[in-house]
């Protein structure tokens, strides 16, 4: 490796695509592709950067990389702020225009996109006519995976994606669950509704890890039941659907039931029998935002200033308080 004395300066770049790189597995091909390159050409890269740095950064199994040593680690703990400054450089660049056109790109769940966001979308909207936005739905996981690696701005999606340690994971409102029955369910009966009461009936809900189903299966569990669940899906519309032709009961986010559903069903609130859940807005951490993703997230959350987003990005934010967080 060259001398330190001698070394030439660090290409940006480089350093840039060591953190893609990373960030995807250590998967040379797949890296390449995203970056409009080639494998022989991204290997090559990598190999200048350790020589660049006279460090070695991979741990290697014959010519493939398999993870980082631990000066690879340290590194790219540092380049990740390297490169997301650089980026706010490039972002500050391009002028003022970003500040009221673009695209917005926004990754969340069914329920959200179809329940709670309608009305911030429009207002933003007419606030900023030339962003166009793109949604883009999925569980959980595959929210964080979008954006950590920089196919969406935000991911909007219950209190799961705070496990991810490269999100900042913004709390914003918290919500609870209701029970969706066709009229004339014995459930109906039921006052006031218990656990041992939902255990009875086959049940209709969210797929495990998806919309807080965890904290379901938990209240379940503190009180020894173990109910049958006939059909899980990602869709709160196909949950009711199901629930309509008389497969079982289902279980949903409160704020999934709109007017339109009361012809066919009954909602019943069951928020003294499962705690409630947060919603939060994620974002990849020390990423530069322009104007307008300030403006959704307080139209989301008007209760969330510019501040407390910028100490969550620098993972400067106090831990919020449940009880704090308005109702969806």
């Amino acid at each position: 490796m060259a001398d330190r004395a001698t070394r030439p300066l660090m290409n940006i770049a480089r350093l840039k695509n060591f953190t893609e790189v990373v960030r995807n597995g250590f998967n040379i091909s797949a890296t390449a592709e995203r970056l409009y390159t080639s494998q022989p050409t991204l290997s090559k890269q990598m190999k200048m950067l350790e020589d660049e740095l006279g460090l070695a950064l991979f741990t290697r199994r014959g010519k493939n990389l398999v993870g980082l040593t631990p000066a690879g680690e340290r590194v790219m703990e540092l380049a990740k702020g390297v490169v997301a400054q650089v980026e706010q450089i490039s972002q500050l660049s391009l002028g003022e225009q970003l500040a009221t056109s673009g695209v917005l790109r926004i990754a969340t769940t069914h329920t959200q996109a179809r329940y709670t966001l309608p009305s911030v979308i429009t207002a933003f909207h007419h606030r900023y006519p030339e962003v166009a936005i793109h949604i883009h739905q999925g569980a959980p996981a595959q929210l964080a995976q979008m954006v950590q690696s920089g196919d969406v701005e935000m991911a909007i999606a219950t209190e799961s994606m705070y496990l991810f340690d490269e999100l900042a994971a913004i709390p914003c409102h918290r919500w609870g669950r209701s029970v969706v029955v066709p009229h004339g369910h014995p459930l109906l009966e039921c006052q006031p509704l218990s656990m041992a009461d939902l255990a009875r009936y086959p049940l209709i809900t969210y797929v495990f890890g998806f919309t807080g189903r965890s904290k379901m299966d938990k209240a379940f569990g503190r009180h020894g039941l173990s109910p049958k669940t006939v059909l899980t899906a990602t869709d709160t519309d196909v949950i009711k659907h199901y629930v309509r032709l008389g497969m079982g009961v289902g279980v949903i986010a409160s704020v999934a039931f709109d007017e339109g559903d009361r012809e066919s069903l009954v909602c019943l609130n069951i928020d003294h029998l499962i705690a409630s859940s947060a919603t939060h807005v994620c974002l990849r951490r020390h990423q530069h935002l322009r104007d307008y993703i300030y403006d959704f997230i307080h139209l989301y959350a008007p209760h969330i200033s510019r501040e407390t987003v910028q100490q969550h990005l620098v993972n400067q934010a106090p831990v919020a308080d449940m009880v704090e967080l308005p109702w969806l």
